[in-house]
């Protein structure tokens, strides 16, 4: 069964920095295209960064130079980075996997798997 646990995050001012994790279990999670979604209230759900089992990353154009996505092959374990926090990165943040990073690669279509999210909040 996939699993996907996310942790991390908390409040912070602006400026600060925090780095959410996500453990994963129950695939073979190298070979997965691995994503960090978030979602405001009242807004739709955006990608941020997805980073292939190549580890080439892309970034949403809102968090480029801002955040890292990384991951962590032999701890299953992916993670965003973000630092240089503003208060419109307010949101609940998720961690998704797909089979392959399909294009648009932010589309959450290809996403099988997703955790159950981590709340960030930034204050002005």
């Amino acid at each position: 069964q996939v699993q996907l646990v996310e942790s991390g995050g908390g409040s912070v001012e602006a400026g600060g920095s925090l780095r959410l994790s996500c453990a994963a279990s129950g695939y073979t999670y190298s070979r997965y295209c691995m994503g960090w979604f978030r979602q405001a209230p009242g807004k739709e759900r955006e990608g941020v960064a997805v980073i292939d089992s190549n580890g080439r990353t892309n970034y949403a154009d809102s968090v480029q130079g801002r955040f890292a996505i990384s991951r962590e092959i032999s701890k299953n374990t992916l993670y965003l980075q973000m630092n240089s926090l503003k208060p419109e990165d307010t949101a609940m943040y998720y961690c998704a996997a797909a089979g392959f990073c399909g294009l648009p690669v932010f589309s959450a279509r290809w996403y099988n798997y997703w955790g159950q999210g981590t709340q960030v909040t930034v204050s002005a």
